[in-house]
């Protein structure tokens, strides 16, 4: 029988709650309709905010959320997006379905999302067509404490106390979307923006994240890092908190990418395959930084991962809306262990994207709202957050797949926290169970605190309006505790198990 070897005794790191994080761009309908509907509207909302919406993200406890892009960052000049929302400017979205965007979602509304949902804030500032005194001046606006003009200004809009900027981005994507930028052009305008990314209150520093590479690309991460760390002084290197790394799982080609719920058998293991490469990537990667950070000052942020599909039928090309079926389930669970057994690079994840883009947690429409099966992965992985990574591997196992789109059976990772360990497990098989043997090296007798499953009876299962509900977080029953714990993982499954 394969086993799952777990060595509680070998700590490895503590996971970072912001490796379960969320992005949120002004893209099709993430903010307008998903998140924020405005005081007037007939949904129930607090201040603009959609309360089921709002409501259901509190229960996966989210840690961050990134705003306003993407690709909308480098276009967004923040003072549009203050003030009277009546005397607001408005503009076409030319990157996201040329639709208009009348910026009543702005800096106020974002900190106000935050606050309803207890998260921390990440701010994407704008370097592709921005100058660095705009930059300056948002960092001012938001966070300055006294008397400036900035400052002044936020007051005069309504908000005495300055908000807390936790992570603020000095551009996004700079390599494409961001300004089609060379590797060393970018790492010196990173240099000149981040000096005026002041940190006013020492006790709620700013964390600064640097525009890193798009999926492969290490020439952009060695070339950046090395004009970063060009003539700069040693008590100086807190200038980078994090660098960033975007790569979304795309079984097709960018002309046609597949169906979210249309696949068949090779295009299940071709997608798992992709997926899995975000392991290498960030091996490969975190090597590079290695080199000028050897003692991981520096965090690694996937603010950008996911599935991408074609969008569905008969919607705005430009507003990304897919479907959300088992498959994606899997892709989450895959992709968050992996950043679990990471944990001493990987800081901070953001998912792409919150609400009605690409592989969200949440679907709307109207006044409907549901939970999609990546959702579900998320609230079962929620333990994880804050936990301590213990060593663990699974052994006696091999490959399943088809093809060249070979890929582990069964993927894991293990945590503790205040004596309970939890354990994530995700069955990459389409047709077989796979029982493991679970050994503690010291732990011998242990009892089961819950127990929960993530499958349905066909893989293109999907939550829809009419059936909102047709894949969900269900209790597991699959173990045994006669002589040990015996876990039998049913195919294209996510399971957690936690244990005291």
């Amino acid at each position: 029988m394969a086993k799952l070897v777990i060595n509680e005794t070998k700590v490895l790191g503590e996971i970072a709650p912001e490796i379960y994080g969320h992005f949120s761009e002004h893209l099709g309908r993430c903010i307008y309709e998903g998140l924020y509907v405005g005081e007037d509207s007939d949904i129930p909302n607090v201040n603009g905010m959609r309360k089921d919406v709002v409501e259901a993200l509190k229960e996966i406890k989210v840690p961050v959320l990134r705003w306003p892009g993407g690709c909308f960052a480098d276009e967004y000049h923040w003072m549009d997006g203050i003030g009277d929302k009546k005397k607001r400017k408005k503009m076409i979205n030319t990157h996201w379905g040329g639709v208009m965007e009348d910026n009543s979602f702005g800096t106020h509304e974002f900190m106000e999302l935050c606050k309803q949902l207890g998260c921390k804030t990440y701010v994407n500032g704008n370097l592709g067509s921005g100058t660095v005194q705009e930059m300056s001046q948002w960092v001012e606006y938001m966070t300055f404490d006294g008397v400036s003009p900035m400052a002044d200004l936020r007051k005069e809009n309504g908000h005495e106390e300055p908000f807390t900027v936790d992570y603020f981005g000095v551009g996004n994507e700079n390599w494409g979307c961001g300004g089609n930028m060379t590797p060393e052009y970018y790492g010196n305008e990173y240099r000149r923006y981040q000096t005026y990314v002041r940190n006013y209150n020492s006790k709620k520093p700013i964390k600064k994240v640097c525009c890193g590479p798009n999926s492969g690309d290490y020439h952009w991460t060695e070339a950046v890092m090395k004009t970063c760390f060009d003539h700069v002084p040693e008590e100086q290197h807190g200038f980078m908190d994090l660098i960033s790394l975007h790569y979304y799982t795309v079984p097709g080609p960018w002309s046609d990418k597949g169906s979210a719920t249309a696949f068949d058998d090779e295009e299940w293991y071709k997608t798992l395959k992709k997926a899995y490469l975000m392991e290498e990537l960030i091996r490969k990667h975190s090597a590079i930084i290695d080199q000028y950070d050897p003692d991981k000052k520096i965090g690694l942020s996937v603010d950008e991962w996911g599935n991408w599909f074609n969008v569905e039928p008969g919607t705005n090309p430009g507003f990304l809306y897919q479907q959300n079926t088992v498959r994606d389930a899997l892709v989450a669970g895959i992709t968050l262990n992996i950043f679990n057994k990471h944990c001493d690079r990987v800081k901070l994840a953001c998912i792409a994207q919150m609400v009605n883009v690409l592989q969200s947690v949440i679907l709307t429409e109207g006044e409907k709202m549901l939970k999609t099966p990546t959702y579900h992965v998320f609230h079962m992985f929620r333990h994880h957050q804050g936990a301590n990574l213990v060593d663990s591997n699974i052994t006696g196992t091999g490959e399943t797949g088809t093809g060249e789109f070979m890929v582990p059976e069964v993927t894991e990772s293990v945590s503790e926290k205040e004596g309970i360990y939890t354990i994530t497990l995700n069955n990459l098989s389409l047709t077989e169970a796979k029982e493991l043997d679970v050994v503690f090296t010291e732990k011998k007798s242990f009892e089961v605190v819950e127990a929960n499953i993530l499958s349905s009876a066909d893989v293109k299962d999907h939550n829809t309006f009419d059936e909102p509900s047709k894949v969900t977080e269900k209790s597991f029953d699959g173990y045994s505790l006669d002589g040990g714990l015996k876990v039998t993982v049913p195919a294209a499954s996510v399971v957690e198990i936690r244990l005291k």
